[in-house]
């Protein structure tokens, strides 16, 4: 339990939120996987079901990062904005297709680039007792 007893800025909780809404998605998009690689007709099993745990593993990150900054930890926002910068990458390939994924491709590096800002934001920053570099003159 964090030691600082003033209330959790809503950015800081927001921050939290969007890396746990992350999180989730990974997890479900790896369990998805792993039971159509388990008992679906994939083309190929081992590779749905190999993705399938690779997701739920990288879903951990987010989640764990999220857990981190509900508690104030400052090690957290590393993971989390590492988590958001590379939603940007499968976001940019959806908003590059056709059709009905160019919304999710919108939905994903919105919730990605709302993750950055807040992570970044002043507020979060000194919740979680993160200096600025000092500047000598």
């Amino acid at each position: 339990m964090s030691t600082d007893q003033t209330p959790r800025p809503a950015r800081l909780t927001a921050a939290a939120a969007v890396s746990g809404l992350e999180g989730l998605a990974l997890v479900a998009g790896g369990l998805y996987m792993l039971v159509q690689g388990l008992l679906g007709r994939p083309d190929s099993p081992s590779q749905a079901e190999m993705g399938g745990v690779t997701l739920i593993a990288l879903g951990a990150i987010p989640l764990i990062a999220a857990r981190g900054l509900l508690l104030r930890r400052s090690w957290s926002r590393g993971p989390a904005i590492i988590t958001h910068l590379m939603a940007l990458i499968p976001s940019w390939t959806l908003l590059r297709a056709s059709g009905g994924l160019i919304p999710v491709g919108i939905a994903l590096a919105a919730i990605a680039v709302t993750g950055l800002v807040l992570l970044v934001s002043q507020t979060t920053t000194n919740a979680l007792g993160i200096r600025a570099p000092t500047r000598d003159a």
